[in-house]
């Protein structure tokens, strides 16, 4: 197959691959399922899809559609050809606003959409917990529903055509349908009339009707993928003569794109919700207690109630991200309802919330009730959001695994539903997450298994039938919104009568006569327990590392902490730092996920000695900035920035290090001896033709302007005037951190920082230190980067207090306090590491909280007027936080701040120097930094902490960029 691939791949405007990387980085989803594919497709248009089916006929095997890869049932994993429509299918066709709908390509992102059509006054209103990266086609596949599924229902209630091939390749538009109409589309040979013909004749069978009618879940049950949705065909005319009109999209909406190849959809918009929206946060003692209180909310007319239990909060304290969305908590609730109401004015939310507070009281429902408005609501909703990934976080083997999360009852019979399922999982002594959609009566219900241990994968599979049981006992739905996939195809058979089953094959036959659309998902699926991501009875090699991964247990386990959920596939419209390089390839070889994934594979199945010495994971991680914002904002906190460092310091055990990377990483010291003669060495940096060469020489890029060396270094001057760093009566002694940067490329800077805390009322102090370390351990050499490290623990833990803080400007450097050190000194040195961490900080973080105490005022500083727009360093984002800088530099009166939006800037140290790397950089500079630095009046002044973000602002936009405290200085009175 290797040579007809090799032909198709040249015969289709889009991608193809098929070498072992990429079929590895596609083997897997958000499930627990691994499979390697055959190959990986991106097709550009419906003339490449054309080509890969008729490939896929011709060759046997089969097409597997793909956007965000967030599924968890492993309807994205399979050994066919892979269809990632995610990279170049990505349009909005039509927005007709009087009708309220828009027409889309199937990879358009669901909140990118959104943002999108506000201007006209319209959104698409199911929203799914990974809203900010799933894809419209997903969602049609999935028929995804979502939190607010109470008030706008599922993604099939809202889709009104669909246009794809059939698997002749001939293209169909599935619409609504007059019996007249239908009935024409049964007269002809084509496909398409085919289906409408024997479809007709498949639900004409009385026997059939009789028992969907029976069989299938209870009516007020909204949420019910379980199987082919044949109950809505049979609702419809011609089989119900008071039906509605019939439209093949309530079958294809949750089909999981087993039916058809969707290349177009159109979708029914809504009003934008009332402008106020509140919720509040009920805490409750017990789940039960949560369950009956759920009966309670719905008859107050809520937009939403979601579940959340201690399992998941508690996660929630060790993610960066989230620990800052815990604001409205009250001590430790066994479950927590989060009801939200959008009405007119907040004043009629708060008579709602008030009246339904007494009712739950009076039940003896509740012990706290912390209502939240305005911006804040999404701090709520964000800490909902990130449960999937969170759970990743339990340490250990064992996790909640998704496999009977997506259950569906009557909200009535809810907590009798949860009691039966609790029995199960005492029979089989296991453990369990609850937290979602309480609301519709769809917990996400994930039982803690091993799927490394043989007795856990059984288990797996006998509660999964057991579940499934019960759930028909209950006349419940199987899946709710996450699909029957391969997860669970295997149990529908115990869901409906023979006939319905029976019927179902027929269905995806009728359809898909070649059977190359997507197999094995809903029928015919293999075992729901083979074909995993991890191996039955798998043990895990020891790994001797450099960094400290006992948090983990292992560098492997904190590569599993990935499980796929995407959240480092959103781009620069939705926000946020992760992950830049996706942000500007949209590929998913660029994703946090892809170099976790393949870390993961290697790391297990190597059979080399030094299971890192391969060049297939230098290649995933090389696009990797080491921005750190995978540490905050992935939920599963992996910190892909680490792996990398370490990875890269066991490579070099068996590849030598490169001479530019060890210039790199011993920038310091070389920085050190230069600076001796900075005046010569800057010349030959800054004449064209000596540093032409210089870059040719090093491997930087020609486009780049090379950092200059002061001629006056920090450490210099503070010996030369050290009245500059007295205060005669300070407030307080600081210890300054002149750290690499800022001693030898910004010290007029570091200077102004100096005097500026001096001129503020403190007496500073530059003890004799080392180095950050910062440059060995983005380029791998942490033997130098782990020396450093303790050495400079041991040092400023004899010197730093509460009473006297460290402080540093330049994030890179100070965080390194913060993150790398406490991994990298000795284990007995762990918790001195940690201690001075707590008293270590960025000069804005100081500053800042020196003005919430009144030590700093407004007075100090001038009144005169200055507009300000700050880009935050991605350190600073991750470790700290962007509004310790709008706060400094909103204390003078008239200073106005705006912050930019943006992620990485895309320099991120030596990265965007390197010739391979700039174009990238520079792609990364465009998402948002450099456009709103261009569009920004020359009077207003940028600023950015980081030294490499003002060099790639310099480069990118001709603006030069000041550092925060740049900005106090000259503002003094």
């Amino acid at each position: 197959m290797q040579d007809s691939l090799a032909l198709l791949k040249n015969n289709i405007d889009g991608d193809l691959y098929f070498d072992d990387v990429m079929r590895t980085l596609y083997a897997t989803d958000a499930s627990v399922y691994q499979e390697m594919p055959k190959a990986v497709a991106r097709p550009k248009n419906i003339e490449d899809i054309k080509k890969l089916m008729e490939f896929a006929l011709i060759e046997k095997t089969s097409l597997i559609p793909r956007a965000a890869g967030t599924s968890l049932a492993g309807q994205c994993v399979g050994d066919g050809i892979v269809v990632d429509i995610s990279k170049y299918l990505t349009e909005i066709l039509e927005v007709n606003q009087e009708e309220k709908w828009v027409r889309v390509q199937p990879g358009v992102i669901r909140d990118e959409l959104n943002i999108y059509l506000k201007q006209f006054g319209l959104f698409f209103g199911p929203e799914t917990s990974t809203s900010n990266r799933c894809m419209m086609g997903g969602m049609v596949g999935n028929n995804a529903c979502g939190a607010h599924s109470l008030i706008y229902g599922s993604t099939r209630d809202h889709t009104l055509e669909i246009k794809g091939l059939l698997c002749d390749g001939s293209e169909v538009n599935f619409k609504r349908l007059t019996s007249k109409e239908f009935k024409e589309k049964c007269v002809g040979d084509s496909l398409e009339n085919e289906i409408y013909k024997k479809v007709l004749e498949l639900l004409n069978d009385d026997n059939l009707l009789e028992d969907i009618k029976k069989e299938y879940p209870d009516k007020n049950i909204e949420r019910r993928n379980t199987g082919y949705a044949l109950d809505l065909l049979s609702e419809m005319q011609p089989f119900d003569e008071n039906g509605i009109d019939f439209n093949f999209v309530k079958l294809l909406a949750g089909s999981e794109g087993t039916l058809v190849f969707t290349t177009e959809i159109k979708l029914n918009l809504v009003e934008l919700p009332p402008p106020v929206v509140g919720v509040v946060a009920i805490h409750f003692n017990t789940l039960d207690d949560s369950l009956r209180a759920n009966q309670v909310a719905l008859k107050y007319n809520p937009g939403a109630i979601e579940l959340m239990d201690d399992i998941i909060l508690e996660c929630t304290k060790k993610n960066i991200a989230q620990r800052k969305n815990r604001f409205f908590l009250e001590g430790d609730p066994k479950a927590l309802l989060v009801v939200e109401f959008a009405r007119n004015s907040k004043e009629e939310i708060e008579q709602i919330i008030e009246e339904m507070k007494n009712e739950m009281l009076a039940a003896g429902y509740g012990y706290a009730f912390p209502v939240i408005f305005g911006k804040e609501v999404n701090k709520v909703w964000d800490l909902r959001k990130a449960g999937l990934g969170l759970l990743s976080n339990v340490p250990g083997d064992a996790k909640p695994v998704a496999f009977i999360e997506d259950t569906a009852v009557l909200t009535n019979q809810l907590p009798e539903y949860i009691e039966e399922f609790n029995s199960i999982l005492k029979k089989y002594d296991l453990s369990c997450v609850y937290y979602a959609h309480a609301a519709t009566g769809e917990l996400h219900l994930r039982p803690i298994l091993n799927l490394k241990d043989k007795v856990d994968v059984q288990k797996f599979h006998d509660v999964g039938k057991d579940v499934a049981l019960l759930v028909k006992k209950y006349k419940g739905s199987l899946s709710g919104e996450h699909g029957d996939g391969r997860l669970r195809g295997q149990f529908i058979q115990y869901m409906y009568s023979d006939i319905i089953n029976e019927a179902f094959l027929n269905i995806k036959s009728i359809f898909d006569v070649n059977n190359i659309f997507n197999p094995g998902k809903i029928t015919k699926t293999p075992k729901m327990n083979e074909v995993l991501r991890y191996k039955p009875g798998q043990v895990d090699k020891e790994i001797s590392t450099i960094f400290n991964f006992d948090g983990d247990k292992s560098i492997l386990a904190a590569a599993e902490k990935c499980n796929g959920s995407a959240d480092c596939r959103k781009t620069e419209l939705v926000g946020g730092t992760m992950c830049p390089s996706y942000m500007a390839t949209k590929d998913e070889y660029s994703t946090t996920r892809a170099r976790a994934n393949i870390l993961r594979e290697f790391l297990t199945n190597s059979t080399n000695d030094n299971p890192f010495s391969h060049q297939e994971i230098y290649d995933v991680m090389d696009l990797c900035l080491s921005c750190k914002g995978c540490k905050s904002e992935c939920p599963s906190n992996v910190d892909i920035a680490k792996l990398k460092a370490e990875f890269l310091y066991q490579y070099y055990k068996t590849h030598p290090i490169s001479w530019r990377s060890k210039s790199f990483g011993n920038i310091s010291k070389i920085n050190a001896m230069n600076s001796k003669i900075a005046g010569l060495v800057n010349f030959f940096m800054s004449n064209t033709i000596s540093s032409s060469i210089i870059k040719k020489v090093l491997g930087v890029a020609p486009q780049r302007s090379i950092p200059l060396l002061d001629r006056e270094t920090v450490i210099a001057w503070a010996k030369k005037y050290p009245e500059k760093l007295k205060n005669n009566a300070p407030k307080k002694k600081v210890y300054f951190f002149c750290d690499e940067f800022t001693n030898y490329n910004d010290a007029g800077i570091g200077k102004k920082a100096i005097e500026l805390l001096v001129k503020l009322g403190y007496e500073v102090e530059i003890p004799i230190h080392f180095e950050s370390g910062r440059s060995y351990i983005s380029k791998g050499m942490l033997d130098e980067a782990k020396d450093v490290a303790i050495k400079n623990v041991d040092l400023f833990s004899d010197l730093i207090s509460d009473d006297t803080p460290l402080v540093g400007i330049e994030p890179s450097a100070i965080l390194t306090f913060r993150d790398e050190y406490i991994d990298l000194v000795e284990k007995r040195n762990i918790n001195k590491a940690k201690d001075l961490s707590k008293n270590v900080f960025l000069v804005d973080e100081f500053i800042s909280n020196e003005i919430e105490k009144g030590h700093i005022v407004e007075s100090q500083f001038t009144q005169d007027k200055k507009e300000l727009l700050v880009h935050g360093h991605c350190h600073q984002k991750s470790l700290s936080s962007v509004q310790f800088t709008d706060n400094i530099l909103s204390l003078p009166k008239n200073f106005s701040v705006k912050v930019i939006p943006s992620g990485c800037c895309g320099m991120a140290g030596s990265f965007g120097y390197e010739k391979e790397h700039y174009d990238v950089s520079m792609q990364v500079g465009e998402l948002v930094l450099f456009p709103e630095v261009r569009k920004t009046d020359d009077s207003v002044v940028i600023v950015a902490p980081g030294t490499s973000c003002r060099h790639q602002i310099f480069d990118g936009t001709s603006r030069k960029a000041y550092h925060p405290v740049e900005i106090l200085y000259s503002a003094l009175a």
